[in-house]
C-alpha cells in the first residue's frame, strides 16, 4: 500500500474561471495547492492556455502537472446531446480537431508534460458496432500525435462502463497505441448514470494515471443529468476511493474539478478537507 498524500492534490485551471494567468496563480494559491491541470484548448467557458502561464505559475511555486485537450462541437445540454457530439464523434470537426490535437501535443511537449487527458466520446459497448471501429481508429490517430511528442493520452471516464473502457484499451493496444491510459473521474459515472464509480475504479486501477476529484448525486429521471455537488457531500465513497488507489500503489495526482456552483474556491476548499480526511486513513 502506498500512502496517499495532500502533496498530490491539484486543481483544473478551467474550474477556477480565471481571467488570466496571474488570476489563476492567485486562486490556486488561495486553495493552498501547488499543482494544476491546464486546459490546453478552449473548454466551455475556459479560453485554454495563456501565453506565459507556465512561468507566471512557477513564480508562485505552482507546477503544471498535466494538460486537457478538448474537441470542437461538443454540446453538454443533455446526456443525449453529448452522446451525439462528444469527443471525436462528429465528422465535420474531425480534421480541425486533429489540427488542434497537434497544437496541444506540441504545447504539452514544450511544457514538459507527461499526460494530457481528453474525452473520446461515447464508446460503443459492442466491438462489432461500426462506430466502435471508427471511434477507435480516430482515438488511435490522436494517441499517435501525442506519442510523437512524448505524451501519454488519458481517456476521461464516465461515458461508458468500466468493461467497455477496458475493451477499448485492449483495442488501443491492438492498434499500437500503447500510450493510452485513464484519467478517472468518479462523478462522471454518476452524472451520466453509467456505472458504480468504486467498482469501476477497482477494475481500472492498473490503468489510472490521474484522477479528477469531483462528486455528484445520480439523477432520478432517466435521460437527465445528475447533480454535481461539493466533494464529500455526494454519492462517491471517498474512503473507498482513496483506499483502492493506495492498494494499487497509485502515484498520480488528485485534481479537483468543479464545474458548478458560484463559490468555486469555497467549494473546493471543503473538498480538500474531505479528501485529506480520506487520505489520512491510508497512513500506516
Amino acid at each position: 500500500m502506498k500512502t496517499q498524500t495532500a502533496e498530490k492534490m491539484g486543481v483544473c485551471s478551467w474550474s477556477l474561471l480565471a481571467t488570466g494567468p496571474q488570476d489563476l496563480a492567485e486562486k490556486v494559491a488561495a486553495l493552498g495547492l501547488k499543482n494544476v491541470q491546464l486546459g490546453l484548448t478552449p473548454h466551455r467557458d475556459d479560453p485554454g492556455a495563456w501565453q506565459g502561464v507556465q512561468e507566471i505559475l512557477a513564480a508562485s511555486g505552482i507546477r503544471i502537472v498535466s494538460g486537457m485537450f478538448s474537441t470542437l462541437g461538443e454540446d453538454y445540454t443533455t446526456p443525449e446531446t453529448i452522446r451525439r457530439t462528444g469527443g471525436v464523434v462528429l465528422d465535420e470537426y474531425w480534421e480541425e480537431n486533429m489540427k488542434m490535437a497537434q497544437d496541444a501535443a506540441a504545447l504539452a511537449k514544450a511544457m514538459g508534460l507527461q499526460w494530457v487527458s481528453a474525452h473520446a466520446g461515447f464508446l460503443p459497448h459492442d466491438p462489432k458496432d461500426p462506430a466502435f471501429d471508427k471511434l477507435s481508429g480516430r482515438v488511435a490517430q490522436l494517441a499517435g500525435i501525442f506519442a510523437a511528442n512524448g505524451v501519454e493520452m488519458l481517456l476521461e471516464t464516465g461515458q461508458e462502463t468500466a468493461e467497455t473502457l477496458l475493451a477499448f484499451l485492449d483495442e488501443m493496444k491492438r492498434r499500437d497505441a500503447a500510450n493510452v491510459a485513464v484519467n478517472f473521474d468518479p462523478a462522471n459515472m454518476i452524472l451520466y448514470d453509467m456505472d458504480d464509480p468504486i467498482e469501476a475504479l477497482r477494475m481500472l486501477a492498473p490503468h489510472v494515471r490521474q484522477v479528477h476529484v469531483k462528486d455528484a448525486r445520480r439523477t432520478t429521471v432517466k435521460g437527465q443529468w445528475g447533480e454535481e455537488v461539493v466533494v464529500g457531500t455526494g454519492e462517491v465513497d471517498w474512503d473507498a476511493f482513496v483506499r483502492i488507489l493506495a492498494d494499487a500503489n497509485f502515484d498520480g495526482y488528485y485534481i479537483f474539478e468543479r464545474e458548478a456552483g458560484a463559490d468555486r474556491i469555497g467549494d473546493i476548499t471543503k473538498g480538500i478537507a474531505a479528501l485529506r480526511a480520506a487520505m489520512a486513513k491510508t497512513t500506516p
